[in-house]
């Protein structure tokens, strides 16, 4: 057969993110490893199937070269980060310098030159791994904050590759973004992708609007032009696996260990519910709060509803999130001791992480999801709780500073500063009648299950290709 008339090779995919969808398995010699259960992999693995190629990230140890191996069918290139690195790049300029200042500056970010150094180093490092290991035309899918100047770096490398990337935080507002020393290199390192993507409408109209304000890039909030390239700026608002979550709510299991959950706190008081890492942008205090005031107010009691707070340890060599915890545990502390009875605790908090599996029991035992981050890029906590409710029970409260809030309007939105006011919210939710909230979680339900994470990522990849007007 002639060269001409051979099918053309499929193009690779290249997902490159801080960590490996994997972990690993206790301490044997060789190392053994999981597949982690995170919504990414979920979304990407049947991606991957119709583009085989290779995931890259670190594999969260520090100091050893692990070789490539493969983990149920996924393959996997390990990027090794030195224990320096980990301190700089990832704890010091990722996490208490670029997370502060996109999320509104909720926290003041530390801008150090001697984080921003690694930060360049580690990202060149993910840059040359993928350069080497792409082929003539391949596909490149970057992930999130930690390696923002990595497209560029590729590009200059490997000029012949479509290069993506995708923020899962959100991007500030120009009088926020311009306080980092180091502006004009990110955004240099973000126009080297052909196509970049975000959770909302505004954190892509913030990006171009700043780029073109501090480099040379024209064009339009969803369309710029930088060094005789198109580079496509769009909304890609990420989600769930609805179907499988649906199936997994549904099974005799989670529904037995739902119903051992109502009957331990006792079926006559409503359950409230909150999920989330432990950190200063998730508004677990100020969810406290606004219960507190409910309780003390006398507007509910001890007898008629209980709140549960999953807290997941997230990021605990950071002192912020050691900060953030220990004055939640002193909120819950507070009201426990002063509104607890025999048989009777209003707030049940849980500081670990759950498999999805029991999460979806306390999902389904819920009457009340409370879902109220200061800011954030989108929340799937939130998508996940209505995925469940394959009854169309229970009610959702969304912070309108979550992402979600865009697509799940019909939930009870509210301002988590104000806790007058989000007391006021919960007291509505407990007392929802439910032909309301039956109607409100038909609609949150329609809107989950049309724009699921099988969708999500077949956009991207479309865009990516160039299969949906992106050239």
């Amino acid at each position: 057969m002639s060269a001409r008339k051979r099918t053309k090779r499929t193009r690779q995919l290249f997902v490159v993110t801080n960590r490996l969808p994997v972990s690993r398995i206790g301490g044997s010699s060789p190392t053994r490893w999981k597949q982690s259960s995170g919504g990414l992999v979920t979304a990407l693995r049947p991606t991957l199937e119709q583009h085989p190629g290779e995931w890259i990230g670190w594999d969260g140890s520090t100091g050893r070269t692990v070789r490539p191996f493969d983990v149920e069918g996924l393959k996997i290139r390990p990027v090794r980060l030195a224990s320096a690195e980990v301190d700089h790049y990832y704890h010091g300029f990722s996490n208490r310098t670029l997370w502060p200042l996109y999320h509104d500056a909720i926290r003041t970010p530390q801008f150090r030159r001697e984080w921003w150094l690694p930060y360049v180093e580690v990202n060149l490092r993910f840059a040359r791994m993928t350069a080497r290991t792409a082929r003539k035309g391949d596909l490149v899918w970057v992930h999130d904050y930690h390696l923002q100047l990595a497209p560029a770096m590729i590009r200059e490398l490997r000029p012949d590759l479509r290069i993506g990337f995708f923020l899962h935080i959100p991007f500030p507002p120009e009088e926020l973004f311009t306080w980092l020393p180091w502006r004009k290199e990110i955004l240099v390192g973000l126009l080297g992708a052909d196509v970049i993507g975000f959770q909302t409408p505004s954190s892509a109209t913030n990006f171009s609007r700043v780029a073109r304000h501090h480099t040379d890039a024209v064009g339009s909030d969803s369309t710029l032009a930088w060094q005789g390239r198109k580079i496509a700026v769009r909304a890609f608002p990420i989600s769930i696996d609805a179907p499988g979550l649906e199936s997994l709510a549904d099974s005799p299991k989670v529904l037995a260990h739902a119903g051992r959950i109502k009957e331990s706190v006792g079926h006559k008081r409503k359950i409230l519910l909150g999920v989330d890492r432990i950190d200063y942008t998730k508004g677990i205090e100020h969810r406290l709060l606004a219960f507190e005031h409910l309780l003390r107010t006398g507007a509910e009691t001890v007898d008629s509803c209980v709140l549960m707070q999953i807290a997941v340890p997230s990021r605990e060599a950071v002192a912020d999130y050691n900060e953030t915890r220990i004055r939640i545990e002193q909120i819950v502390g507070r009201i426990n001791g002063e509104f607890s009875r025999p048989e009777r605790v209003p707030v049940h908090y849980f500081r670990r992480s759950l498999a999805m599996q029991d999460l979806a029991a306390y999902y389904k035992a819920a009457d009340v999801m409370v879902v109220s981050p200061l800011r954030d890029g989108m929340n799937l906590v939130a998508k996940e709780f209505v995925a469940t409710r394959t009854d169309s029970s229970g009610v959702l409260v969304l912070s309108e500073f979550a992402g979600a809030a865009k697509e799940l309007g019909r939930a009870l939105l509210v301002n988590p500063r104000d806790t007058e006011g989000f007391a006021l919210t919960l007291r509505r939710a407990l007392h929802l009648p439910r032909p309301d909230a039956a109607r409100r979680m038909r609609l949150l339900r329609a809107a989950v299950r049309k724009h699921d994470v099988f969708q999500w990522a077949g956009e991207f990849m479309d865009a990516l290709s160039g299969d949906a007007g992106v050239k």
